[in-house]
């Protein structure tokens, strides 16, 4: 359980490190070091991404071909749209956690992953981290 706890303490203290460089850096630039995998934001497993509040991809530190593409749709692999509960939460509450299942890279297995999300202004910066 600690692995767990950890993990998504990493999550969070990776938002909130890309949430203070947002509000130093500004939008522009800061959106193209969270696309770039070899930036600030990239650790292992562990990246940023930013959606608009309509599910629009602004920046991706794992594939910069999602750039553009609206995830509001997009489904893990049981049926769950939970990026539409991540918008919901994000604009509710500001912030939170929303769990889904999603192929490891590592272990090319659906494992549970939480995602770590606050918003700021007119977008939402996410990380996630698996749980197994």
């Amino acid at each position: 359980m600690k692995h767990i706890e950890r993990s998504l303490e990493d999550a969070r203290n990776l938002v909130s490190k890309a949430v203070a460089y947002y509000k130093t850096q500004g939008k522009q630039i800061s959106l193209a070091e969270f696309t770039n995998p070899k930036g600030l934001f990239s650790e292992g497993e562990m990246y940023i991404f930013v959606l608009t509040v309509d599910g629009i991809v602004l920046a991706h530190g794992a594939d910069e071909k999602h750039i553009g593409r609206n995830f509001i749709e997009i489904s893990d692999s049981r049926g769950n749209r939970y990026f539409q509960e991540v918008i919901e939460i994000a604009n509710s509450e500001g912030s939170g956690i929303v769990e889904y299942w999603w192929i490891n890279p590592s272990t090319q297995h659906t494992e549970p992953k939480n995602l770590y999300f606050e918003k700021v202004d007119d977008i939402i910066i996410c990380s996630g981290v698996y749980l197994s």
